[in-house]
């Protein structure tokens, strides 16, 4: 999750040029802010926003947003537009780590996992 200052195509592009390769293939919407995208991936695909889409395509970012914003709403509340990149960095940081089962496990991984990847 980033931070835009707008939601304008400029801001768009300048997020996927500095943030994704170009061997990539992007999904959007059909916002006008999406249409240079082609310009900064190997493939950029369209759709268009439905109920079904909503339900099917995009249900998994709905719920990360939903979920941000119940959770900015809960615990800070009150904001500064300052911090907000890093309150999105914590709130990434614990939902990439909400099916980790217990501390010993996360010890675990972050002991072995620089010997097994080196030796990979």
């Amino acid at each position: 999750m980033k931070v835009l200052d707008s939601q304008k195509s400029e801001s768009v592009n300048t997020l996927f040029q500095d943030n994704v390769t170009s061997d990539s293939v992007a999904f959007t919407d059909q916002g006008k802010n999406y249409q240079d995208l082609h310009k900064f991936v190997d493939m950029h695909i369209t759709e268009k926003s439905s109920k079904n889409t909503t339900k099917t395509t995009l249900k998994w970012a709905h719920i990360a947003i939903s979920n941000a914003k119940r959770t900015f709403l809960g615990v800070y509340h009150k904001m500064s537009t300052d911090y907000l990149q890093n309150y999105l960095n914590e709130f990434a940081y614990k939902l990439n780590r909400r099916n980790f089962a217990d501390l010993f496990e996360r010890v675990i991984i972050a002991a072995v996992f620089p010997y097994w990847y080196e030796s990979a």
